[in-house]
């Protein structure tokens, strides 16, 4: 992951019949998968649709007095409250469409559960970056077309990511991006007038906002789905597809753990704290599913320490979707989690537990402690498969006794028949798992092979001879643990880096508009010293200097010489330019930054359609004072600011244009080693 993203030239584009699309991103791939994404973003619609009609009518059933039209609204609220629910359950039913993201290779294995990519609507960042640049920054506008345009290109390309690993660059590419994005253009003092519009996963609900931490949490959101369905495609027939999706599930639960960390009040129901918790527990037990994979991998020998180990590894694996199932049951993630979900949890969770089960009895009714053997390590894995042994026996007299080892191996087969049959009872229960043909194979095999093999010991006086067979010690070998997402990696370029260093020309920062000073170097010296690095600063101004006399102050930024720009030149570049003009007149622009003002407070509100109060709005009230202050603020800038009617531009314009200032482009592009340390990851307003 280390493809460059410049601004003046954008990431390649790839050939593919007569389409061409950014490297990572594929829109018109018909694949099952795009189908289904295309199905979801019909159905948000719909839901929305549905929701607004809902709200009207139920506006008017509080405002009308008349009995009949109550009763017809009524009646009509009804029936869209039936589409409401019809039009979430066929969402529902796209969530757990796990065949589609499945690998291709026909495989005997439960499925495992992707998440679905967050669908958004089109955002136009042209006239609000424009208009601050030219506001903010004192710069004409139309020089940063072709940036604005890139990053309206990335971010539509976000939207059809591949399912690999260029798909996951694109989208931390964007997220990245989205940071030098918020530092330049969204001062916190203000609202840039961008609405960002995203779906809810789960219930297909949109946010709006205008803040652009919603726009950054939705894509990290859809970087852990695009990892978990890379997971989901892999071959789980082979060592290294198991071991690439125990990898891509740890990774998916970094991600959205990084999300519910970072992000803490989101308002949407599939980013919520509550629901990233389950999440990052869903992606962990499907990790450690895939890791008991990997140890039946080789194929199971019938020896007994091995079967030790995997009935510890199938008990840890049934423990740990026990404890998924518990958690998709709590409020309040129970009321959106898809049902289906928690019924394959809790489906697993008895699997898996009969799996252990079934191990267990094969170990001890199948194997016999022959002389020689080593009797004391056997002992050992006997006394730590179990919490505490049955009642009058011990874990050497057991392996000495035949009959006893039968006893209780018939009691595990009989925990392990008692499980299988719950699990297939909590399969049949849910409408979409009995569609998913695979699952109930499997589910009927192990059963059957359990029954089976209690058939062959089984004894007529069993019922009054077996005892409860124990639980079993769930341990596991490799411990799966979440993966940070690694966002230094990939490497990003700044797409507006023309405007200067970010340390100093940022949105958090104001200066004065660009000062020409006329000046000359009196003998060979300038007047005055530099320093800084990026941009150069005047340093020790002689008052009585030609320089100073034309305006220069001590702490101006150097930001152009002769219509050269040097905002990115440094101290040494600087001075030997200034000092090759001799004793000619030199043309330098200059800004001085301005004291930091008190903070104008921001209305900032959040649109979201049937959802509940904490989440629906946040807003920051303002005062008369701070409105008198504003208008006092927007009064003085008309001064120098002009309205402009071009409308014929091919590309948006904006609404305010300055006179040309001859702006020119860094004669070398500096990549930024660190980006994302310059993410702001504040979510005290969102």
């Amino acid at each position: 992951m280390t493809d460059a993203l410049l601004p003046a030239a954008p990431q390649p584009l790839e050939k593919e019949g007569n389409c061409y699309f950014r490297k990572g991103c594929n829109p018109l791939a018909q694949t099952g998968r795009s189908k289904l994404q295309n199905q979801r973003a019909a159905l948000n619609q719909q839901i929305l649709k549905a929701m607004r009609m809902g709200t009207g009518a139920e506006n008017l059933l509080k405002a009308a007095t008349n009995q009949k039209v109550r009763e017809q609204v009524r009646l009509e609220l009804s029936f869209l409250n039936s589409d409401l629910q019809m039009l979430k359950e066929e969402l529902e039913g796209l969530n757990i469409s796990v065949g589609v993201y499945q690998n291709t290779e026909e495989a005997f294995t439960i499925p495992l559960i992707p998440l679905g990519l967050k669908e958004t609507k089109d955002v136009d960042f042209s006239v609000a970056l424009k208009d601050f640049i030219l506001e903010h920054y004192s710069e004409d506008s139309y020089l940063y077309e072709d940036e604005i345009a890139d990053l309206m290109d990335l971010r539509q390309a976000c939207r059809t990511p591949s399912r690999n690993g260029a798909g996951v660059e694109l989208l931390m590419s964007y997220f990245i991006q989205l940071g030098f994005v918020e530092s330049r253009f969204f001062p916190p003092t203000r609202q840039m007038g961008i609405l960002f519009t995203w779906y809810d996963s789960l219930t297909g609900v949109p946010v709006s906002q205008q803040n652009l931490l919603l726009e950054k949490a939705s894509i990290l959101f859809n970087i852990g789905a695009l990892y978990t369905q890379i997971g989901t495609r892999c071959n789980r027939q082979t060592e290294a597809g198991l071991e690439s999706t125990v990898d891509a599930f740890q990774r998916a639960a970094g991600v959205l753990n990084y999300l519910k960390e970072t992000f803490t009040h989101t308002p949407s129901y599939d980013m919520s704290p509550a629901m990233l918790t389950v999440l990052v527990k869903m992606m962990l037990a499907q990790a450690q599913e895939s890791t008991f994979e990997k140890v039946c991998l080789p194929g199971l020998q019938n020896e007994f320490f091995l079967l030790v180990k995997v009935a510890q590894e199938a008990a840890k694996v049934g423990e740990v979707y026990q404890q998924l199932h518990t958690a998709m049951n709590q409020e309040p993630v129970k009321e959106n989690i898809p049902y289906s979900w928690a019924s394959l949890a809790c489906v697993k969770a008895h699997h898996y537990e009969a799996l252990a089960h079934y191990f267990t009895a094969t170990l001890l009714i199948d194997h016999q402690l022959k002389p020689g053997e080593d009797e004391d390590h056997q002992e050992k894995c006997l006394s730590q498969l179990y919490g505490h042994m049955p009642e009058g026996l011990t874990p050497l007299a057991t392996l000495r006794n035949v009959h006893q080892r039968q006893l209780l191996g018939k009691s595990h087969l009989c925990r392990a028949i008692t499980h299988h049959e719950e699990s297939m009872r909590e399969a049949s229960l849910c409408k979409k798992l009995c569609n998913i043909e695979v699952l109930q194979e499997v589910l009927s095999a192990a059963h059957q092979r359990s029954q089976l093999k209690y058939t062959q010991l089984r004894e007529d006086d069993d019922l009054l001879n077996l005892t409860d067979a124990p639980d079993i010690i769930s341990k596991t070998e490799r411990e799966v643990e979440i993966i940070l997402p690694q966002f230094s990696k990939v490497t990003v370029t700044d797409f507006f880096q023309k405007l200067g260093p970010l340390s100093v020309f940022s949105a958090n920062k104001r200066w004065t508009a660009p000062r020409s000073i006329h000046f000359t170097a009196e003998e060979g010296d300038l007047g005055f010293t530099l320093r800084g690095n990026s941009p150069v600063q005047v340093h020790f101004l002689d008052p009585y200097c030609s320089a100073a006399a034309a305006g220069t102050k001590e702490g101006d930024y150097i930001v152009s010489i002769q219509d050269v720009d040097c905002k990115w030149l440094t101290v040494s570049e600087v001075m030997k330019m200034l000092k090759s003009f001799g004793q000619n007149d030199i043309e330098m622009k200059v800004v001085s930054l301005l004291d930091a003002t008190s903070s104008v407070h921001s209305k900032c509100a959040t649109y979201s359609v049937g959802m509940q109060k904490t989440y629906s709005m946040i807003c920051l009230g303002i005062d008369v004072d701070d409105k008198t202050d504003k208008t006092k603020k927007i009064s003085k800038k008309l001064s120098f600011l002009s309205w402009s009617t071009n409308k014929n531009r091919q590309k948006s314009a904006s609404t305010l244009c300055l006179p040309s200032v001859g702006v020119a482009r860094p004669p070398v592009k500096k990549k930024l080693s660190s980006p994302f340390s310059l993410l702001n990851t504040d979510s005290s307003l969102y």
